[in-house]
């Protein structure tokens, strides 16, 4: 029994959006930025940068936003 497939039947992967490699990069920077809000203020800091809290309060956010937009966007195309 040969339960491999021809290169001829199986379909490419196709590759992501940049809508959608944006949107993961910008969650992955906004998620390290959450994880570093919590290891400082664990550390007893209390005062921390502006940009630190904007990255985890808004890059976040945002790249969640990007990656859904890209994916309603696939899925109509494929209709």
């Amino acid at each position: 029994m040969d339960t491999e497939t021809s290169s001829a039947t199986a379909r490419p992967e196709p590759r992501k959006s940049l809508l959608m490699r944006l949107g993961i990069g910008l969650f992955a920077l906004g998620m390290a930025a959450v994880v570093a809000v919590f290891v400082l203020f664990a550390a007893g800091l209390e005062n921390l940068p502006v940009w630190l809290s904007l990255g985890a309060g808004v890059v976040t956010p945002l790249g969640l936003a990007l990656g859904l937009i890209a994916l309603v966007r696939e899925a109509r195309q494929q209709d």
